[in-house]
């Protein structure tokens, strides 16, 4: 059964390009029982949540107050140069009613605005642009220098966000927590010690930051936390529910 279970993991690393430690951290979610589907994707299963893994280089979702520019290359009367994404996360079109687009990337919004407009053009080509979005950041918080929002415009680790934070204050303990959003309903918290990265142990293990990333670096040694946590939508990241 070990053997059936390797070539298995093997198979879904291959299919889905997911690393093999990756795959393996689905067993320490503490909550809904998961397990993978047919394509591969690990999924947790509950009556409310859904855990599922990002695919890498993830596209951009428009968030509200976000700007597009919508432009119909056969049809230029419905071009649209700044569309401005609501509050309510819907956009006006011109000539149809307006669609929510929230959380959808350009693509899938292009392919909503297809079906918006299906009754009025056949087969329409249409171009979505970014014009104006919401600007990549990571947050640090916790004993740093200067705790905040901090703007990600390169590949930064996290031991570079925490020198960019201002770095350690005299009562910071050295092992750190980053929490990485991993849907919509969850956060996956990984443990670092930066006395191994500063002395160039482990120093793979530097994890880079990704957009929305939270850094909390603790005053107090903290041994255990809860792998996955759940992620309230519209609030900030509180690292107290991960640790017990």
């Amino acid at each position: 059964m070990e053997r059936l279970g390797a070539l298995v993991l093997g198979l879904l690393v291959l299919l889905t390009g997911t690393p093999a430690s990756l795959w393996g951290q689905t067993s320490a979610v503490s909550g809904p029982e998961v397990s993978s589907d047919s394509t591969g994707t690990s999924t947790g299963h509950s009556d409310a949540d859904q855990l599922t893994l990002q695919k890498r280089n993830p596209r951009y979702r428009v968030h509200a107050d976000d700007v597009l520019a919508l432009s119909f290359p056969l049809a230029t009367e419905f071009d649209q140069p700044n569309v401005e994404v609501q509050p309510d996360g819907y956009i006006n079109l011109l000539g149809v009613d307006s669609v929510y687009v929230q959380g959808l990337s350009a693509p899938e919004i292009v392919e909503v605005l297809k079906k918006a407009y299906a009754g009025i053009l056949h087969d329409p080509i249409i171009s979505v642009d970014l014009v104006d979005f919401q600007k990549p950041y990571f947050l640090a918080s916790g004993q740093v220098g200067k705790p905040g929002q901090y703007d990600l415009r390169h590949e930064t680790t996290v031991s570079e966000g925490i020198a960019i934070a201002g770095g350690l204050v005299p009562s910071a303990k050295t092992q750190v927590f980053l929490f990485h959003r991993v849907s919509t309903n969850w956060v996956e918290v990984k443990k670092l010690n930066l006395n191994d990265l500063l002395r160039g142990k482990n120093a793979n293990e530097d994890a880079y930051l990704a957009p929305g990333d939270s850094i909390f670096v603790p005053e107090k040694f903290i041994t255990k936390f809860r792998k996955y946590i759940p992620y309230g939508i519209g609030t900030s990241i509180s690292p107290s529910p991960a640790f017990y």
